[in-house]
């Protein structure tokens, strides 16, 4: 399915993911205007490295980032086989890939939409409303 977000167009699997496509873009909606940081989807990830690194995706919390590098360690695989698993998420945004960054912090690619481009507005936006939510925790005086 076409999920559209920032004027771009996402492909996601929805054959992966339990829920209806409706629900999927009603989440995705929900993201894209910061009411939403954690996706409640019900996503069967395939067998394999890939796999295996979208497990570990899923786990970089909403407005953080890790890297390849990163990943690569803690799964025991080169940075390589991390940007190449990314390469092939079925469920981008869903699975936060946009959230692996190169060693330096820079985006060295996005499968999804218009690329780095848009994997920039996704790790804008999560910056973003993340900055709001401790900008209202902060005690006033």
């Amino acid at each position: 399915m076409n999920a559209d977000i920032f004027e771009t167009t996402i492909d996601i699997d929805e054959s992966l993911v339990s829920e209806s496509s409706g629900e999927i873009r009603n989440q995705i909606r929900e993201y894209e205007s910061g009411d939403r940081v954690d996706f409640d989807l019900h996503v069967t990830v395939p067998d394999g490295m890939t796999g295996t690194v979208m497990n570990a995706m899923a786990d970089i919390p909403y407005g953080e980032t890790r890297t390849y590098g990163e990943l690569a360690t803690a799964l025991d695989t080169t940075p390589i086989a991390i940007g190449q698993a990314c390469g092939r998420n079925p469920v981008p945004l869903v699975v936060p890939c946009h959230r692996v960054v190169g060693s330096d912090g820079s985006l060295k690619g996005y499968s999804a939409a218009d690329g780095v481009a848009t994997k920039r507005r996704l790790l804008d936006l999560e910056a973003e409303v993340c900055e709001r939510s401790r900008q209202t925790r902060l005690p006033t005086r």
